[in-house]
Parts: structure tokens; C-alpha cells; sequence
């Protein structure tokens, strides 16, 4: 695993090695792609533009952030900005990296929750408006723009959070692929004709389940938040 963070991490200082004005960009990107944007941004929205599309990316949101951090108790993913002195890497060699106030980031990283959250969530959207330009254009390139904005705007939340040293590349492409296949496999699962209720019930549930499974991996003597 060595050899791939350090390859990460030189990856890291090529993307920051950039022109000046891309450090803004790359900033703003990370920002606005933060996860609690899916529940105040993009649900509202969407359930303005229709109900069961509002309805499936709360659902999914709801899910693919609990999930994502479950999956990060297990894999755990150490985080570029710490990992370069803990390792000893930059006694060893010469690292160049800058530091911004969202590099210090604790906890697990793996997989990133800004590409793995965004991505599910913002599926059901994107299918949303490729089927609505199906219907008013025979055009190829139309009936694709909503799939092809998907994929620009993870690519740039990916070297977004690479570029802020929160992960590391290979984080990033499990959080994209996660993202992607939560997305795709929770749409036609989603309960749009349920009641506010149940949504209260399974945040509930899914609160409670996360405590318990929290307390059972204590026991077990693997400590979470090394």
C-alpha cells in the first residue's frame, strides 16, 4: 500500500502544481459537492421538478451516507494530509504540498463520501432529465448531456479532494464506482408512495443500526477512530 500512496501522493502535488486561479476552482468544487448539499440543495429541488425524483435522492442520499460509513469502519483509508508524516515520507524524500483549511479531515477515508454520496444520490436526477431530453430530441448528444455532466462533475469532485489532500486517487475511484452502482441499483427501490413516517422510521433505524454495529466492532477491539 505504500507504493500507492506515495504514487497518490505525487499525483496530489502535480494537481496543486497547477495555474493559481485552478486552486480557487478546486476549492469551491469540494465545497459545494459537500454531501449535506444532496439533503439542502439538491432534495428540495428536485421534489420542486417532480415528487418521486425529489423523493429517491433524499432515499438514496439517506442510504449511501450511512453505508459510506460503514464501509469506511472497514476499510478504514488513511488520509493523504496525515499520511505523509506518518509514514516518514517527508524524511525520506521531498514532498511539496500546500496545506488548506478542509486538508485536515479526520477519520477514515476510504471510500471518499463526496464522490460515493453525490454520486448515488444525484443518479436518479441525472436519469431523470436524460429521459426528459429523450423525449424532446433525437439527438445523440442531447440524450447524453445529463449523463456526460454527471461524469464531469465527479471527475472534478474527485481531483477536487485529491487536490485538498482529504484522499488519496484510489479512494476517489471507489467512492466514483460506489456512487455509481448505489445509484443505479436503489432507483427503482426507492419507496416514493411511502409516508414521512416511515423516512423518520428508517433514519431511525439506520441511526440505531450504525450505533450497535459501532459498539460491536469496539468489542470486537478494533478501535474506529485510530
Amino acid at each position: 500500500m505504500d507504493a500507492l500512496h506515495t504514487a497518490g501522493i505525487r499525483f496530489a502535488e502535480a494537481l496543486q502544481s497547477g495555474p493559481p486561479w485552478l486552486e480557487k476552482f478546486w476549492i469551491s468544487v469540494t465545497s459545494l459537492a459537500d454531501p449535506k448539499c444532496i439533503f439542502t440543495v439538491c432534495f428540495p429541488l428536485a421534489y420542486y421538478l417532480d415528487r418521486k425524483v425529489g423523493v429517491s435522492v433524499l432515499w438514496i442520499g439517506l442510504v449511501s451516507e450511512w453505508l459510506n460509513v460503514v464501509l469506511k469502519w472497514f476499510l478504514f483509508g488513511e488520509r493523504p494530509f496525515w499520511w505523509v508524516h506518518e509514514s516518514g515520507l517527508v524524511n525520506k524524500e521531498l514532498v511539496v504540498l500546500r496545506q488548506f483549511p478542509v486538508s485536515c479531515e479526520t477519520g477514515p477515508g476510504d471510500p471518499s463520501g463526496h464522490c460515493m454520496i453525490t454520486g448515488a444520490a444525484l443518479w436518479p436526477l441525472v436519469t431523470a432529465l436524460t429521459a426528459l431530453a429523450s423525449r424532446h430530441s433525437r439527438s445523440l448528444a442531447v440524450k447524453l448531456s445529463p449523463f456526460g455532466a454527471y461524469a464531469l462533475l465527479q471527475l472534478a469532485v474527485g481531483l477536487s479532494r485529491i487536490f485538498v489532500l482529504a484522499h488519496f486517487p484510489h479512494q476517489v475511484v471507489s467512492g466514483l464506482l460506489a456512487g455509481a452502482a448505489l445509484g443505479w441499483g436503489l432507483q427503482g427501490r426507492t419507496p416514493a408512495a411511502s409516508t414521512p413516517g416511515f423516512f423518520v422510521a428508517a433514519a431511525l433505524a439506520l441511526l440505531l443500526g450504525s450505533l450497535a454495529l459501532h459498539s460491536l466492532v469496539i468489542a470486537a477491539g478494533i478501535d474506529i477512530d485510530w
